[in-house]
């Protein structure tokens, strides 16, 4: 079978024009109607056969803009010969970038070695790659450039290890587009996060502290005020914790479990914090805590906050705080934890008013936080509701 018939409409002289030249721009028109093919069709033994003489020959081509429409057209396609895509790695960038960032033609050993010997945008292709497996992040982090790290940090597909985070911190500490990338990541180790606390400002911070987990230390000297642009709340921080009993016990320790803490806690709806945190001040298992708060009626709630040494005079409050947990459900939309809390709030203040100063003030604050998140993401504007009623 000729190669002229795996496209009916593409004639002989086609063919031997690719063959023999004429202009660059003629040869890769050919060339991307053969590759479209090659890359779709099905192919027998010997219609391979031809294919890959074909790749080859354009593959060789001494024009830049047939060489790259070959890579191009074939960048996501199995069938473009492990060689050839070798080959087209080592060309100009023009050539090797759509190959390298794509084509599954290379092994985990082919790009390995490939971070260790092409230029820094060649890198920074095979840093855009799907499905980055630890080994090789490992390896861009710890050799490659700093534009090719930043791209594996804002690769959302990469599978990034403590080591590798640790490279990219330890060669580019000063790099704000690296920091800011890692920040951004959905998952950073809890000792990253602390690293990266000295080493952030503004925004950045901001996110840092807000998003990802800190060990229970960090955070309480971030809320002390340890640090100028201390933006951190415990309330917040708690709420991510992945060990909460630990957390709240580090609280304990530091004097920091006030009640005020609970209070405010408890008022955006951050109740499994709060179970803890009288589990710790009281002395009783967090299982029969949950009980008494959620299980055992008024009495229960005021014999476990008694137990836990809080003052009477803040019990109302906290029943009604408690009542309007249960009545309060999340929507299941866009940042409907914010909407959440932002009810949560502004049902607590309408139903107690005997609020401390303090307090009051920090719910006021969290209520304008939660309702523009809630705002930006096309949540309710309930917020606004409980100012313009008086």
């Amino acid at each position: 079978m000729s190669v002229a018939t795996m496209r009916p409409h593409l004639s002989q002289d086609d063919i031997e024009r690719l063959m023999r030249g004429e202009t660059s721009e003629e040869r890769a028109s050919i060339a991307h109607r053969l590759c479209r093919r090659i890359a779709t069709d099905a192919l027998t033994d010997d219609e391979r056969e031809h294919a890959e003489g074909i790749i080859q020959i354009l593959a060789d081509d001494t024009a830049d803009l047939v060489r790259r429409t070959l890579a191009i057209a074939l960048r996501n396609s199995p069938r473009l010969p492990r060689e050839i895509a070798l080959k087209l790695a080592q060309d100009i960038e023009s050539v090797a970038l759509p190959v390298l960032e794509f084509s599954p033609s290379f092994t985990d050993e082919d790009l390995i070695e490939l971070v260790l010997a092409v230029t820094a945008s060649k890198q920074s292709a095979i840093a855009a790659r799907s499905g980055i497996n630890t080994e090789l992040c490992e390896i861009i982090s710890e050799h490659a450039a700093s534009e090719a790290v930043v791209t594996l940090a804002r690769n959302k597909t990469a599978s990034w290890t403590e080591k590798a985070f640790e490279n990219s911190i330890s060669r580019f500490a000063d790099n704000d587009e690296l920091k800011t990338a890692i920040v951004d990541r959905e998952y950073i180790p809890v000792h990253i996060a602390e690293k990266l606390v000295s080493l952030v400002s503004g925004q950045v911070f901001d996110i840092l502290v807000n998003r990802h987990e800190l060990p229970a230390q960090v955070a309480i000297d971030l809320a002390s005020g340890a640090r100028e642009r201390a933006t951190i709340d415990l309330v917040e921080q708690a709420d991510r914790s992945q060990d909460m009993p630990r957390f709240v016990h580090q609280l304990d320790l530091n004097g920091r479990l006030t009640q005020s803490l609970l209070m405010r806690a408890l008022c955006v709806g951050h109740m499994s914090f709060v179970e803890h945190a009288l589990a710790e001040l009281s002395g009783v298992p967090h299982s029969r805590v949950w009980l008494m708060v959620h299980d055992a009626g008024p009495r229960g709630l005021a014999a476990i906050f008694d137990r836990a040494g809080l003052p009477r005079k803040l019990l109302p409050a906290f029943k009604a705080a408690v009542s309007v947990y249960h009545e309060t459900e999340l929507d299941g939309g866009t940042d409907d934890k914010a909407r959440f809390r932002s009810r949560m709030i502004e049902r607590v203040l309408t139903q107690f008013q005997a609020i401390p100063k303090d307090d009051l003030d920090y719910l006021l604050e969290k209520l304008d936080a939660y309702s523009e998140q809630s705002a930006i993401s096309g949540g309710d504007q309930g917020s606004e509701r409980i100012f313009s009623a008086g």
